[in-house]
């Protein structure tokens, strides 16, 4: 894992999640799982970004890189709502 393409994917998923923007900060500095999951979703929504412009980029691998990144997404918030219910 690169600690840069970490930072990038947690600025990305920052971007995307704004409600969840400083419990992430703060869980990426704590959390490797986390982390991993930022540098996962860097180098996931990069592929997807460049597929999106390839004319010629097949659709169903388009749709699997979507569905990838969602997945991604989906495990940050599980991530972090699980951080905030221990908090309570």
């Amino acid at each position: 894992m690169s600690t840069g393409t970490a930072q990038k994917g947690l600025w990305k998923l920052m971007l995307k999640l704004p409600a969840l923007r400083g419990q992430l900060q703060i869980l990426s500095a704590q959390n490797t799982s986390l982390l991993s999951l930022c540098d996962a979703f860097h180098d996931a929504s990069s592929t997807l970004d460049c597929l999106r412009m390839d004319p010629k980029a097949d659709s169903a691998i388009i749709r699997e890189y979507e569905t990838l990144c969602s997945e991604i997404e989906s495990e940050v918030i599980e991530i972090c709502l699980l951080a905030h219910s221990k908090l309570r």
